[in-house]
């Protein structure tokens, strides 16, 4: 009973996925009129690529996949080196003021970025940033939330180890890279998706600081989809289904180590 529950909770949550897909392949006069028939609605009975043809011959998605792609991998690596080194130093390091770094830490990952989100432009637009990678990648090199996640995971790590290692005459950052990392294989596959989903989803800052066509994001991309005429729901769900594919690719092959990055860091409150 409780498998068949599931099941059943599982499809109605996959469901909006799915129907965007299948009518990502039917002609825009079918979309709409095949909900009338449950069947109908998830089975492309009049098959049809036109509406991807239609996405790259309106918009150059392309290469605003390419520009997310690049920017968000930057900043997920930086995201993940700086936050897991001072993550470890709140979880092992002893130094004066470490419990006020944290409760600072803690108070600020709740501060939602609209509330700062013009004080960042502004600073962003006086150092002359604007319209560059750096003002999507550098103000948010620094997460609370991961640095958060990294320290919860790392306090259950055995300080025999890193003592050992101290022993063996290895300084903190050869321990950290050489001892530490390796064994950090869930918290970062848990980082790296949450952080690659919520980056590559982001619209309002990058809206704010790419001028360019030629820096658009693959959000900014969607978005003429439906805002400049003609609109035709089939492309725009040809889009969404390309512009998903990424996230979908990521999240198969780390869903294993981000279920265990979870469990990990939330065993410690």
């Amino acid at each position: 009973m409780i498998y068949t529950v599931n099941t059943i909770l599982g499809l109605l949550y996959v469901a909006p996925l799915l129907w965007m897909i299948v009518s990502s392949f039917k002609p825009e006069s079918r979309i709409f009129a095949d909900m009338n028939h449950v069947l109908r609605a998830f089975i492309p009975l009049d098959f049809t690529l036109e509406n991807y043809r239609e996405v790259f011959v309106r918009s150059n998605l392309i290469r605003y996949i390419g520009n997310s792609l690049f920017y968000v991998s930057v900043l997920v690596f930086l995201s993940m080196l700086i936050n897991s080194m001072c993550g470890y130093a709140l979880a092992k390091f002893r130094f004066k003021g470490k419990n006020i770094i944290f409760t600072i830490v803690i108070a600020l990952f709740v501060l939602p970025l609209e509330s700062i989100i013009l004080a960042l432009y502004w600073v962003v637009n006086q150092i002359g940033w604007n319209d560059s990678y750096r003002a999507l990648i550098i103000p948010f090199a620094a997460k609370c939330f991961d640095i958060y996640l990294f320290r919860q995971f790392f306090l259950d790590v055995p300080d025999d180890f890193i003592e050992a290692a101290a022993i063996d005459g290895a300084d903190p950052i050869k321990t950290f890279f050489a001892l530490i990392v390796p064994i950090s294989g869930p918290v970062f596959a848990t980082v790296l998706i949450l952080d690659y989903v919520a980056y590559w989803s982001d619209f309002m800052w990058p809206l704010l600081v790419t001028l360019s066509p030629g820096k658009r994001t693959v959000q900014l991309g969607l978005q003429a989809f439906f805002t400049e005429p003609p609109i035709y729901y089939g492309p725009i769900m040809a889009a969404l289904v390309v512009s998903v594919i990424p996230m979908v690719v990521m999240f198969v092959f780390f869903q294993k180590y981000y279920v265990q990055g979870i469990a990990a860091t939330g065993i410690k409150g």
